[in-house]
């Protein structure tokens, strides 16, 4: 992911929040609050990047499919394939229209179409893509027919579109439930926090004194309660990560749930020790 502007506006918006929290807040409760919401405000940028990114992304793949099914039919009518991608170049493919643009351009002067879809794959980078444009190559290099070959990679390109979709609509109620779950564990960190931990105050470490008899030292509050917003950091991260990888197929796309999770985490719990 490329850094932009927004994204360094971002960070420092992040940074002169803690700063603030550190200069006039580190002795309050609303503290740990403060740097949450800083933590928000420097990853959400990122995170709407990442969403963006895989938007267009899956809007590639569905116009290569009308791109690929253009071509088939353009070839299949008589037409040369670089003749015919050069034809397309002006019908309008949602996000993938530059590059089919670039693609046509490349072999209006000259370049190979084997060496422009190669530019063009990088260009777009998209595995689906790459993919497609790998089995056009080698199928070509094997000396098959182009419209026979151009029609089995949309076929190819259609069909992995219509798994990715369905294992998406079979995984949706599993991320709902992960959800429900976390919330869950949420609430009961939250319960422990309030009414169980305030109950077992008076637990402490046994440490020697003058004479005979011990004296009871009682364990600091903070030190029993501090663990909990760090276990509820780490699960959240991981199973934000699982659910993408359920869900999509890759743990790249459980990032967005992971920032949502661990962002609610550090939210409810910092909110909670802060306003009740």
């Amino acid at each position: 992911m490329n850094v932009k502007k927004f994204h360094i506006m971002g960070i420092i918006a992040a940074v002169l929040v803690m700063i603030v929290s550190f200069i006039f807040f580190s002795n309050n409760k609303i503290f740990y609050f403060l740097v949450g919401i800083g933590f928000v405000i420097g990853g959400f940028p990122f995170i709407i990047s990442l969403m963006l990114e895989g938007g267009r992304e899956k809007e590639n793949n569905e116009m290569f499919l009308e791109f690929s099914r253009n071509l088939v039919e353009s070839v299949k009518a008589g037409t040369p394939v670089s003749r015919g991608i050069v034809m397309l170049q002006d019908k309008y493919y949602g996000s993938l229209t530059p590059h089919i643009k670039k693609l046509a351009n490349q072999i209006s002067i000259g370049i190979s179409v084997k060496d422009a879809f190669r530019i063009f794959s990088r260009d777009v980078n998209s595995k689906i893509i790459n993919r497609a444009i790998t089995l056009i190559s080698e199928a070509e290099k094997a000396g098959g027919e182009i419209e026979n070959i151009l029609e089995s990679v949309a076929k190819s390109v259609n069909e992995v579109e219509e798994l990715k979709k369905e294992r998406q609509n079979s995984m949706y109620s599993l991320i709902i439930q992960g959800y429900i779950i976390f919330f869950i564990f949420i609430v009961i960190i939250l319960i422990m926090q309030f009414k169980i931990f305030p109950l077992t105050s008076d637990i402490g470490n046994l440490s020697p004194s003058l004479g005979d008899y011990e004296t009871f030292e009682p364990v600091p509050f903070e030190d029993v309660s501090k663990p909990m917003l760090y276990l509820l950091i780490t699960q959240g991260l991981f199973t934000g990560l699982i659910i993408g990888k359920l869900a999509e197929g890759n743990f790249k796309s459980g990032i967005k749930h992971s920032f949502m999770m661990v962002t609610m985490s550090i939210l409810i719990y910092t909110g909670a020790r802060a306003f009740l």
